[in-house]
């Protein structure tokens, strides 16, 4: 006797949901948000380390996409929280077979050879002086929340490696969000 097909999605589900669920973790170390001037700048430090699954695609020419994304909320007692701001940063990683060096590269314009994985991993996971909110916008004596977290954006991936990113947990890299209240 053959399982029905509902019994195969729900199967299938599963061990997606199970695969995700076990993703390999980035580990937030710090977050806080500093005034420099007239604006907040965040400072955010993560550790982690590429899987064998990533070491390969990226030596084979296929370049990863990191994320570091930043929002900040105003809560509200009677209604939904105010969102104050909201930020994201990509960082590309390619490798030059060549050269024998990585990429590494935020927005178009800007970028920068590394030496080596270890390298590239450190330089991602130390946000410096990341300018998020001008300090106008914020109320003096307000708490506010903040929240900070660091994952490999699959959806900027080729076409086949997104069909492969559903059921693999080596490609779901990803930190929890770190959250702290913060008063200007």
């Amino acid at each position: 006797m053959r399982p029905t097909i509902p019994i195969r999605l729900a199967f299938i589900a599963l061990i997606a949901w199970a695969s995700i669920a076990l993703a390999d973790t980035v580990a937030s170390r710090s977050a806080e948000l500093r005034l420099e001037e007239d604006h907040y700048v965040l400072d955010a430090d993560f550790d982690f380390v590429l899987n064998a699954t990533l070491e390969e695609a990226i030596g084979r020419g296929v370049p990863l996409y990191f994320v570091v994304e930043f929002d900040l909320w105003r809560p509200r007692p009677l209604w939904f929280d105010d969102l104050v701001a909201s930020q994201t940063v990509t960082y590309r990683v390619s490798y030059n077979a060549l050269t024998r060096q990585y990429r590494l590269s935020t927005g178009g314009a800007f970028y920068q050879t590394v030496p080596s994985l270890d390298e590239v991993t450190r330089i991602i996971g130390r946000v410096r002086g990341r300018s998020v909110v001008d300090k106008a916008v914020l109320l003096k004596g307000v708490r506010y929340e903040a929240a900070v977290r660091l994952r490999l954006d699959t959806t900027q991936l080729p076409k086949p490696f997104q069909l492969t990113t559903l059921t693999s947990r080596e490609w779901n890299l990803q930190s929890d969000w770190v959250r702290w209240s913060f008063t200007p």
